[in-house]
Parts: structure tokens; sequence; C-alpha cells
């Protein structure tokens, strides 16, 4: 009995290896790669696992290499997964770059991915050229007429410019800026919609490409259209600011005018108050002349019939009024 339970135990503990074995050691893997060629040594996997690496991210792109013919250390891939790469990306970029006669390397091609960029993407574009369509760009001619153009730029990738190239983004903008400047030096918009190409010609010519992680292949204006008449609202609406200058310029004039007209009441107004008071001192006067004898009393006399004569006359010219019909009936008919 004791036997029996000894051998169960021994059975259960090699049970408990395999397991463990199988586990830890990838054996399937490790058959996998002796079965295709490829020199991998089952100490080479337990020191992966011990390294943190997933075998099959190495091992299976490693076979996918060797099948194609490229020659690629274990020790490379490790320690390009190790620093956060995509080795199954790099090795299918280094298999489609050897297809298609593109000088690259494992080092250069690891570069680029570490840089964030997809480097199968990038070889794939450099074979078969990818065709960026801008947004409706707006230019103004020189006769004020908008003019709106969109283009399609055939690029390709270039693989030595991929690391610190800029994308996408600048081409677009740099295109853009071209066919911006390219319509605003047109004399009129006619010109531009009898000859779109004038724009593809003119920004191709710039060298719009340096710098960018791509190779422009040509520049095609696909639609182009007329916008607004930015001259004539340009035009109108410096009228309008004319316009409202001058107004305030008269409404100015006109307030100088009232303020004029103001002071020159206050100034007849003046006048009179030195009349009356002047009429004040003649009383004073004609009585200082009278004590003196310098006046005597019939002159004294004479002078308010005269006064009196001229209030009745003043009396009798507001009474029959001052109108054109009151002028021709006092010369029909003069005072006696």
């Amino acid at each position: 009995m004791a036997d029996q339970i000894g051998i169960y135990i021994v059975i259960g503990v090699i049970l408990v290896g395999v397991v463990i074995l199988f586990t830890f050691v990838p054996v399937a893997l490790w058959i996998s790669a002796w079965a295709a060629g490829v020199k991998v040594g089952i100490f080479q996997l337990v020191g992966m696992r011990l390294r943190r690496v997933i075998p099959h991210r190495v091992v299976n792109p490693l076979i996918k290499a060797v099948k194609a013919g490229l020659d690629i250390s274990t020790n490379k891939l490790e320690g390009h997964y190790l620093a956060g790469g995509n080795v199954d990306r790099v090795v299918n970029a280094l298999i489609a770059a050897q297809r298609a006669n593109i000088e690259l390397t494992f080092e250069r091609c690891a570069a680029i991915d570490l840089a964030g960029r997809d480097v199968l993407e990038a070889v794939q574009m450099s074979v078969n050229p990818k065709v960026i369509e801008t947004p409706f760009i707006a230019g103004v001619a020189m006769d004020g007429i908008e003019v709106k153009a969109k283009a399609r730029i055939t690029v390709r990738a270039n693989i030595d410019r991929l690391v610190g190239g800029a994308g996408e983004d600048t081409v677009i903008a740099r295109v853009g800026e071209g066919i911006v400047s390219t319509i605003g030096s047109a004399k009129n918009h006619a010109e531009v919609l009898e000859n779109p190409d004038m724009i593809s010609q003119t920004v191709l010519k710039k060298g719009l490409d340096a710098g960018t992680a791509f190779e422009i292949l040509s520049i095609d204006i696909a639609d182009i259209d007329i916008g607004k008449n930015i001259g004539a609202g340009l035009q109108t609406d410096q009228a309008e600011a004319d316009k409202k200058i001058a107004q305030a310029k008269a409404e100015e004039r006109r307030a100088m005018a009232v303020a004029q007209e103001q002071e020159m009441k206050a100034r007849v107004e003046e006048m009179r108050a030195k009349v009356v008071e002047a009429e004040a001192e003649v009383p004073l006067a004609m009585s200082e002349a009278l004590r003196q004898g310098n006046l005597g009393v019939m002159d004294y006399l004479n002078f308010n019939n005269v006064k009196a004569d001229t209030d009745m006359r003043d009396s009798i010219g507001k009474a029959t009024g001052d109108g054109p019909e009151d002028e021709e009936s006092t010369e029909t008919h003069p005072k006696r």
C-alpha cells in the first residue's frame, strides 16, 4: 500500500513538472521554430520569459523573416521589442521593401517604428503613391472676385525623411498657401477659370515637399468655383464708412452753427440791455439840463410833443400791420 502511494506521488510530481515545463517553457513554439529551420534554443526561450519578453512576439516574426530570406538576429528583434516597438510590423515592412527592391535596413526601419510612424504603410506608400485631397481653398483675384479651388495631391513616402519629416497637414498647408498666392496674382478670375492648370504648375515649381516625409508627384485641380465679390463688398463697406464720417462732420458743423447762433442771441440781448440802460440816462440828462438852464421849458414841451407824435405813429403802424397788402394800402392812401 505504501509503495502504491509513493508511485502515485511520483507520477503526480512528474505531471506537475510537465505542466510547469509546458507553461513556463514554450515547447510548442520551439518545435515550430525547429521545424521552420530557425535556430532558437530552448534556453533562449526561457531567457525571454525571464526578461519578460513574450516569446511568440519575437519568434513568429523571426520565422517569417527567415522564410523571406532576411538575415535578422534574435537579439535585434528582442531589443526592439523591449524598446516598445512593433516587431511584427517592422519585419513585414522589411519583407515588403525587399520585394519592392527598396533599400531599407533593420536599424532605419526600427527607428521609423519607434518614432511613431507606421513603417509598413510608408513602404506601401513608396510602392503605391497616396492621393491627398484638400478642402476648398479660397483666394481673391486682383479684380476682387473670390475663387475657390480643391486640389488632389499625389504623394509618395520618402523613407529617408520619415524620421523628423513633416506630415500630411504640412503638405496640405503649403499647397493651400501656393493656391492662394497663385489666385491672388491673377489679373482677374476669368484667367484662373480658363487655365486652372496654372495653379498646379506654379505650386509644383515652389518645391513644397522640402522638409516633409513625402515627395509630391503631382498636383491636380479637382474642382474650381466662384465665390463672393470681395472687392465690391470692400468698396461698399468703405463707402458706408465715408458716409458715416461725412454725417459726423456735418453734425459737428451744425452743432457749431447752433452754438454760434445762441452766442449771437446772447449778444443781441446784451446790446438791448445797453440800449435800455442808455435810455434810462436820458431823463436824468434832461433834468440836469433844465436845472442848469441849458434846456428851456418850451424846448421840453416840444420834445414831449414830438415824442407823443412818434408813439402815435408807431401805434398806428402796429395796428395796420407790416404785410405787403398793408404796404400797398399805405402807398395808395398815404398818411396825412
